[in-house]
């Protein structure tokens, strides 16, 4: 029997995956959405979580702060987890969400900005050859 649910996501008892999986879930985010806050593909997320390969240092510390752990939490289960969410840190985790979410927008923009680039350059290209 388990004293409470930190033991099950302990160094002891889970892998990376399973605490991450967990830690994704209590912050209410599908491997899509994640996903997509991390700039990866849901395949990547579905085989960190199976632990069939593991994040590199940029998307851990990324990893960590979307799901509001610590790094050292995700990989040994050790330090502040899961558990370490309390009133006081709704905030915290709000901002984020919102700090993952102005990121993902960034990256959007960057990609809609590349693709106006070539198209006002194919249309220039067009209006030059019918001149």
């Amino acid at each position: 029997m388990m004293s409470d649910m930190t033991d099950y996501y302990g160094q002891d008892s889970a892998t990376f995956g399973d605490r991450m999986a967990a830690a994704r879930e209590a912050a209410d985010m599908t491997q899509a959405q994640l996903a997509r806050r991390l700039g990866v593909k849901k395949s990547t997320i579905a085989s960190w979580e199976e632990d069939l390969a593991e994040p590199r240092a940029n998307r851990l510390q990324m990893l960590a702060g979307m799901l509001n752990v610590s790094i050292m939490w995700l990989i040994t289960g050790e330090g502040p987890g899961m558990d370490m969410a309390s009133e006081d840190d709704d905030l915290g985790r709000d901002m984020t969400t919102l700090l993952a979410e102005l990121r993902e927008l960034r990256t959007q923009l960057q990609a809609s900005t590349g693709r106006v680039a070539k198209l006002e350059k194919a249309v220039r290209r067009r209006m030059e050859a019918e001149a």
